[in-house]
């Protein structure tokens, strides 16, 4: 409906680069101010891998798997789903933007948060409306229950229960119903917060949090498999600095927000530090991450190898090693060069 109302494609591409020429360019210079192509390229790849392998939101599917063949096509198959928001975030953001520039007067929005309930009310018609919103509410409060349910669980099983190992069930599932409840006044009292983060726009506060969660997490997690010399003492302490570094660029940017906005330029470190782009801030904070990791790693002893047997490559059984290749068949593979194949011909389209 949005491109009919713009007019097509074609017309799509020509409303929108008469304006902004970059609309459809996702591959920008390193020191375009948004969005440069070696922050998508590297600093969304840091982020990417903490989500998808180490986000108990989404791991906790994985685990659910009966075996390790169907957890891997599991993955796959998520994969080609996730080409899906380039129709369902991209594409109508385009059409929005679009639309403004056509006309103001109808599709007129404040900022870009708006630009989906604004195509929703003026482009549906009654019954689809409700539709849209019922589905929009139903798919965010099972998001939520996930979250919180993962949240609970990372509490209740990892923290409580080795303070208190012989706690009963049921003392269990309470302290997990309070930590859910405690999570979610947290997330009530974060919300202010997140105004003052990306400019006020939440898909960029999301954007910005994430480059700063992941790089510590993505560097222990690969270290820890691909090194099997790296300790627990290596892992807190990269974490630990990892924290403390997201809350000084999370402060910073916080303090200097109007600065930011309106594009002053203050001369001193602070400042420069909370100006880098959210994407290089990724790359950086995950190269200072590995160094830290492997650094206390190396000045700590080394772990007990009989107890982290399988769980890097270096520790591998020969038994593994068979199981693994017998895990996966040419379908897994040319499923998976399939959908590399789709990755570069949807970057190579919008350059």
């Amino acid at each position: 409906m949005g491109l009919q109302e713009v007019g097509g494609w074609n017309q799509l591409r020509e409303t929108v680069t008469s304006v902004s020429p970059d609309h459809f360019n996702m591959w920008r210079p390193m020191n375009d101010p948004k969005f440069p192509w070696t922050g998508l390229l590297f600093g969304g790849t840091i982020v990417g891998i903490w989500y998808w392998c180490t986000d108990q939101y989404i791991v906790q599917r994985t685990l659910a798997a009966n075996n390790i063949k169907i957890g891997r096509r599991g993955a796959i198959f998520g994969a080609y789903l996730k080409l899906l928001p380039i129709l369902i975030f991209l594409i109508p953001g385009i059409i929005a933007f679009a639309l403004t520039i056509q006309n103001p007067e109808i599709f007129s929005i404040e900022k870009a948060d708006r630009a989906f309930p604004m195509l929703v009310k003026t482009l549906l018609p009654v019954g689809l409306k409700g539709l849209v919103a019922g589905g929009l509410m139903a798919a965010l409060m099972s998001s939520l229950a996930s979250v919180f349910n993962s949240c609970s669980t990372i509490f209740t099983i990892d923290i409580y229960k080795k303070l208190k190992p012989n706690a009963s069930e049921k003392t269990l599932i309470n302290t997990g119903k309070i930590a859910t409840g405690f999570i979610v006044v947290l997330g009530i009292i974060w919300i202010p917060i997140m105004e003052k983060i990306g400019g006020g726009v939440m898909y960029q506060y999301l954007q910005n949090v994430q480059s700063y969660i992941a790089p510590p997490v993505t560097a222990v997690f690969l270290l820890g498999i691909i090194w099997k010399r790296v300790n627990s003492e290596a892992a807190i302490t990269t974490l630990l600095m990892g924290l403390g570094l997201l809350i000084l660029r999370l402060g910073s940017e916080i303090y200097y927000q109007k600065e930011i906005l309106s594009g002053e330029n203050i001369d001193n470190l602070v400042y420069a530090f909370a100006t880098i782009n959210f994407a290089h801030m990724a790359i950086f904070m995950f190269l200072f991450s590995v160094v830290i990791c492997i650094t206390v790693s190396l000045a700590f002893s080394p772990p007990d190898y009989k107890r982290i047997i399988g769980l890097s490559f270096g520790t591998l059984t020969e038994e593994q090693k068979a199981e693994h290749k017998n895990s996966y068949d040419t379908i897994d593979i040319l499923l998976s060069i399939v959908l590399i194949i789709l990755v570069i011909g949807i970057l190579a389209y919008f350059t």
